[in-house]
């Protein structure tokens, strides 16, 4: 019974199974036992689940022929003990119980030690396995070069030295709130990563403080951070009678006082979220104000016309607003003054009245009308219907037939112009055939040196986006790189475009 009385304590204090505990014993005094009457006999202990008693058995098993005596017996002998036994049955002889000498009790100990060991490494990794994304509190047991070991009562943490805040200094017996990213099971148990800097620690104290976010009345949408120094977060209500901003700031900003001073005061602005992207970047820009978005959902970018006054705010101490209002809403975000906006659209104006002035062969003034009238390339002049250009005040059919065939001249011209430039560059037909790349990306391509379908595999999504400039998003750089390594990788799965191969 003192075994059993052994194996409910190990269980209680390491919060494992007890039936895993007496497995551990019985394989240790298998060792022993195999020890004492030597390790080529299968020898085997089994502890009684309700009196404790220990039985140690050697066993046989029966074959023809026998190619190892010390294991098989053949059934001619095994017969003498039991008569109707057949090959593959086994002969199970009780051996006397052994007294554990000293080596041998330090034998059994370390492999006790060593097999609940083992079951306490799996019940926290089971344990934590589904915990990733809590918040978790424990004691502060160690530090190392900056790197935070905690300790949960149940199993051990890790916090790494960059996701611990600026300027955080623990020591042992700190209490430490944190969250945990990730639960990887190792070789030398399960590791539980925690992080301070995580956007969703933010979100989830936030949760903890707001009962309308706990209870999915308001939902946030996005988190982004500067940990140690500044926040935004992106809140809506399903329900139109409460304010979600006002429900994350508190009465007198109590609730998001707490998650400050948890945050070692790191300031937090929370934004109304918007389904309207343009609405979204101009709360999430916050406390500049906007005059004027301009936006590009080809290429995932906007522009930000703020007043000349209001720059240094919207751009924020080191970038820091644009940058964390950029991460919160998703798009690249270019802020400009009015008067930088103006000079733009000056320059601009200017660039597209003298393309049109060359290619279609017309004075300033019509030139100028097409700009004003939200034409931008000559293939725009060239694709719109008849009637709608000659809708244009001081046009008429006749102007507009006039003017489109021009244009339809000009491209075809410069598209021959292009691809005799492109053969003699040497671009290849393979790199020609790839979807995404028209004549004047081609000759890009070639004069820097991209030829072949190989020089295209070889590049980098950024790489190629250099290469071509602003016609390309990196969604499609990638997807042209992938397409252009699919002849190196048949039946494999090829590798990230955002990096060379």
């Amino acid at each position: 019974m003192e075994l059993l009385h052994v194996a409910d304590a190990v269980s209680r204090e390491k919060g494992i199974e007890r039936d895993e505990v007496l497995s551990a014993m019985e394989q240790a005094i298998q060792k022993a036992g195999r020890a004492k009457y030597g390790y080529e006999h299968d020898i085997r202990a089994e502890i009684d689940r309700k009196t404790g008693e220990v039985r140690l058995q050697r066993y046989l098993q029966v074959a023809d022929p026998v190619e190892n005596e010390f294991t098989q017996i053949t059934i001619k002998a095994a017969r003498k003990s039991k008569s109707d036994v057949q090959v593959g049955d086994f002969i199970v002889d009780d051996l006397p119980p052994i007294d554990l000498g000293r080596i041998a009790a330090q034998t059994a100990k370390q492999v006790i030690v060593q097999k609940v060991r083992e079951a306490e490494r799996k019940r926290q990794f089971l344990e934590y396995k589904d915990r990733v994304g809590e918040i978790v509190s424990g004691i502060v047991k160690r530090v190392e070069y900056g790197n935070v070991t905690i300790d949960l009562g149940r199993a051990e943490a890790m916090m790494r030295r960059d996701e611990t805040l600026p300027r955080e200094h623990f020591k042992n017996g700190d209490r430490a709130r944190a969250y945990i990213y990730d639960v990887r099971e190792e070789q030398r148990g399960p590791q539980i990563f925690l992080s301070r800097t995580h956007p969703l620690f933010m979100a989830k104290l936030f949760a903890q403080e707001v009962p309308e976010i706990y209870d999915n009345i308001i939902e946030i949408k996005s988190v982004a951070r500067d940990p140690g120094s500044r926040a935004k977060i992106a809140v809506i209500s399903s329900d139109s009678s409460i304010d979600p901003v006002g429900a994350c700031v508190g009465m007198r900003g109590s609730r998001v006082q707490a998650v400050v001073g948890e945050l070692q005061g790191e300031k937090i602005d929370i934004i109304p979220w918007s389904q309207d992207p343009a609405t979204f970047v101009v709360n999430a820009l916050a406390p500049a104000e906007v005059a004027k978005v301009v936006l590009d959902e080809d290429t995932h970018r906007m522009d930000v016309v703020v007043p000349d006054e209001q720059l240094s705010l919207a751009i924020g101490r080191r970038g820091q607003n644009v940058r964390l209002a950029s991460m919160l809403t998703g798009w690249d975000i270019d802020i400009l003054t009015e008067k930088e906006e103006s000079e733009r659209r000056q320059q601009e104006s200017a660039t597209r009245t003298a393309l049109f002035v060359e290619a279609l062969a017309v004075d300033d003034v019509i030139a100028h009308l097409l700009v004003t009238e939200g034409f931008t390339r000559v293939e725009q002049i060239a694709e719109t219907a008849i009637d709608e250009l000659a809708e244009i005040e001081g046009f008429d059919a006749e102007v507009a037939g006039e003017l489109q065939e021009r244009a339809r001249g000009w491209l075809a011209e410069n598209a021959a112009k292009l691809e005799a430039r492109r053969k003699e560059l040497g671009v290849t037909e393979d790199v020609v055939a790839l979807d995404g790349f028209d004549a004047e990306m081609l000759v890009k391509l070639g004069e820097k040196g991209v030829k072949t379908l190989d020089d295209v595999a070889d590049l980098a999504s950024d790489e190629l986006r250099e290469i071509i400039g602003d016609g390309l998003t990196e969604n499609k750089a990638n997807e042209i790189i992938m397409a252009a390594r699919a002849h190196w990788f048949a039946g494999e799965t090829p590798p990230d475009a955002t990096s060379p191969a």
